[in-house]
């Protein structure tokens, strides 16, 4: 789960989301039932991944596996998104949920896109600057003179200026190569010193192929870095005209997450089995490593905080990545999340 590729399409999509906006006649609707064999009616309901199913998504293929959508009363399709994105398809009211990020939303609703946050599925940022340990990176100072493989996203450039920056090093000193869809592996292997990573996944992939990493994460060089990624998404008309299946849809996949949190190993063999193309040995790994980290320091799972919000978007307009001043308080909320 190299960052770019479960971030390119959300962060490249929010001109398009204006688009779908305005070709939304066909919206997402919660009529659709279903019935089980015992007679109970339930209502049918899509998710839309950000990306190919890993172990930030555990938690909806547990509440999936373990029936709290069910119980909740919701028959629920977990979906990949396809050449769609998932986030504008939501913006647009053609699904009614879907996993993204906080910099992606808050880019969005710069555009005008009614996207807003129901949960945090991560409670910090574990994305960081990583490089194979023999280029003996050890802090973003050393970045210097070295190659940095990009993908052309709209917070690269700042995000990577900013954290060299406060290590005291000199970004303009960097060479930036656009990698494509290369990964993080076969990136390294052909001049590039230092990618952007999720540590969760790549890094874990990266110890098991013999192949540590040296990883500078982010939010330890500015604490509005510590935003929250993957979050949970719905849309403004979803929570006014919908909102009973907001809340039940939420307090489900909370229920995913705390037992994920608490059973790693069966939540991998969950996971595994929905999606059983992963590698098995990653998954587990992956699994062990993020269960504890859904939840946190946080009181509850999903809980989001203010000043998350608030400092992050001041950091993203400060930083020209926003077009304009967006309200953060109106970006999430935690209405909707079951009481601690």
């Amino acid at each position: 789960m190299n960052l770019p590729l479960t971030r390119r399409r959300a962060l490249a999509a929010f001109a398009a989301a204006s688009v779908t906006l305005a070709a939304a006649a066909c919206s997402s609707s919660s009529d659709e039932t279903t019935t089980t064999a015992d007679g109970k009616t339930l209502t049918k309901i899509q998710v839309a991944l950000d990306w190919t199913p890993n172990t930030n998504h555990t938690g909806l293929y547990v509440a999936k596996e373990k029936g709290y959508f069910a119980a909740h009363g919701l028959d629920v399709e977990i979906v990949q998104p396809g050449d769609a994105d998932p986030s504008a398809l939501v913006a647009a009211d053609k699904i009614p949920f879907a996993i993204s990020a906080q910099e992606s939303l808050t880019q969005a609703r710069a555009e005008g896109a009614p996207l807003v946050s129901i949960a945090a599925i991560i409670q910090h940022n574990t994305s960081g600057f990583a490089s194979p340990k023999d280029r003996n990176l050890t802090s973003p100072k050393q970045y210097a003179g070295k190659t940095y493989g990009g993908w052309g996203g709209p917070l690269e450039e700042p995000l990577l200026k900013a954290v060299v920056s406060k290590d005291g090093g000199d970004a303009s000193k960097i060479k930036t190569v656009n990698v494509g869809d290369a990964d993080f592996f076969a990136a390294t292997k052909k001049g590039i010193d230092f990618e952007w990573i999720f540590y969760g996944w790549t890094g874990i992939e990266a110890e098991l192929r013999g192949e540590p990493v040296n990883i500078q994460y982010v939010k330890d060089y500015d604490p509005a870095l510590d935003f929250y990624t993957p979050i949970l998404i719905t849309n403004e008309k979803q929570i006014a005209n919908n909102a009973a299946v907001v809340k039940e849809f939420t307090a489900a996949v909370s229920e995913g997450y705390g037992y994920a949190a608490k059973n790693a190993s069966e939540s991998a063999e969950i996971l595994l089995k929905a999606a059983p193309d992963l590698d098995a040995e990653l998954v587990k790994k992956s699994q062990e490593w993020l269960s504890p980290r859904y939840q946190d320091d946080a009181a509850r799972w999903g809980e989001q905080k203010p000043e998350i919000w608030t400092n992050f978007s001041a950091w993203l307009l400060d930083q020209k990545v926003l077009s304009k001043e967006v309200d953060a308080s109106k970006a999430y909320t935690n209405e909707f999340l079951p009481t601690a």
